[in-house]
C-alpha cells in the first residue's frame, strides 16, 4: 500500500501563536484517515496546508505524489477538499452549479455532465437538479458540496467536518457515500471532533491538538488503554465458583462480576474465550452470551488528550 500523503516537521504559525506544531502524519492510500480533535485545535489550519491553499511556516509535505511548495497548483488539481462554507452558486441550480464547477476543473463538457449526473444520483439530489441551490435546505447544500469536491475523482478527498449540522437521513448519505469510496480504494481524510463517527468509518485515526498526540486504528487504541475485554453473560446470576473457574483458565488477567455478568480481561481473547466457554459449562453455568466488551472511543480520547493536557505538552493556540 502506498503513501497518499507524507508531512515532515508541518508548522503553522500565526504571529506568535502555533495552530500547526511540527506534525509527521502519514496517510496511507486507500484508507479513511480521521484527524480528531476539539474545536480550536488546528484541524482546518492542516487541512488548509496540505491542499496546498496556505503556505507553511516550516516543514514540509508530499500530497498524492507532489511537493508542497514545489508543485501547489497539481497538489490543488490531486485533492478534493469540503471546506466550511458550501461555496455554491445559489440562484445557479443544482445541476449548473456541478457542471460548472467540473468544467473548471477541466472535465470535457460530455464528462462533465456525467460526472454531475453520478454525483446527484449519490447524494439523492437527483429529482432536485433543475432548482436553484437557494432553495436547499443545509444538509442538501451540504451533499452539493460533497458532491463538487468529489466530481473530479480526486486522488485524496478531504473533508471537513462533513456531518456537521446534518439531520440523521443526510448524514446517514454522507457516511455511506465515504464507505463506497473506501470500496473504491479511495483516500479519505476526515477531520472531524464526532468520535463516534470516527469509530465507524476510519481504518486509522490521529488524535490531534496543535500537534499529533496519537496514531492508531480504534480498536488498538482501545486495547493499549484498556486491554481487550470479553463480557460473559449467565443465566441465573453467575456463582463465585463460576469466577472461581474463570479466574483459572490460562491467559486470564482479570475477571470479576458486573451488573449479572463476568468481565473478562485476557492476552488473547479469540483463543482464551472458547476455554472460558468450556470450562463454566463444564462447571454447569448456562451461558446467555458472549460478547466483546469494548471501550468507547470518547473514553479513550479523554483519556489521551487530559494526559497530553496535564503533561504540558500542547499548549492552547489560536482558535482556527
Amino acid at each position: 500500500m502506498g503513501i497518499a500523503l507524507r508531512t515532515e516537521k508541518l508548522t503553522k504559525r500565526f504571529d506568535r501563536l502555533v495552530a500547526v506544531d511540527g506534525i509527521d502524519l502519514e496517510v496511507r492510500e486507500g484508507e479513511v484517515f480521521g484527524f480528531l480533535g476539539p474545536n480550536g485545535a488546528g484541524k482546518t489550519t492542516t487541512l488548509r496546508l496540505v491542499c496546498a491553499l496556505i503556505a507553511p511556516t516550516s516543514g514540509t509535505a508530499e500530497v498524492a505524489g507532489y511537493r508542497l511548495g514545489v508543485d501547489d497548483a497539481k497538489i490543488r488539481a490531486a485533492v478534493g477538499i469540503l471546506t466550511e462554507q458550501p461555496g455554491l452558486y445559489e440562484r445557479q441550480s443544482a445541476w449548473e452549479n456541478l457542471v460548472f464547477y467540473a468544467t473548471l476543473y477541466g472535465l470535457p463538457t460530455a464528462v462533465a455532465a456525467k460526472q454531475a449526473e453520478r454525483y446527484l444520483r449519490l447524494m439523492g439530489l437527483w429529482e432536485r437538479r433543475q432548482e436553484p441551490t437557494a432553495t436547499f435546505s443545509r444538509g442538501m447544500k451540504q451533499k452539493m458540496a460533497i458532491a463538487r469536491a468529489a466530481l473530479h475523482e480526486p486522488r485524496i478527498l478531504f473533508l471537513d467536518e462533513p456531518t456537521t449540522g446534518l439531520d440523521p437521513d443526510a448524514a446517514k448519505t454522507v457516511r455511506d457515500f465515504i464507505v463506497a469510496l473506501r470500496g473504491e480504494g479511495r483516500t479519505v481524510f476526515l477531520c472531524t471532533h464526532n468520535l463516534d463517527e470516527a469509530d465507524r468509518l476510519c481504518d486509522r485515526i490521529a488524535f490531534f491538538r496543535h500537534k499529533v498526540i496519537r496514531i492508531d486504528s480504534p480498536d488498538e487504541l482501545r486495547a493499549e488503554l484498556y486491554g481487550r475485554a470479553t463480557e460473559i453473560r449467565l443465566l441465573p446470576a453467575p456463582r463465585p465458583e463460576d469466577l472461581a473457574r474463570v479466574r483459572a483458565v490460562a491467559g486470564v488477567r482479570e475477571a470479576r462480576f458486573e451488573n449479572g455478568s463476568i468481565i473478562v480481561a485476557s492476552t488473547d481473547p479469540l483463543r482464551t474465550n472458547p476455554l472460558l466457554v468450556r470450562a463454566l459449562v463444564e462447571g454447569g453455568a448456562e451461558i446467555a452470551y458472549v460478547t466483546e466488551r469494548r471501550a468507547r472511543l470518547e473514553d479513550v480520547y479523554l483519556r489521551i488528550v487530559e494526559e497530553v493536557v496535564e503533561g504540558g505538552e500542547a499548549p492552547l493556540g489560536p482558535p482556527r
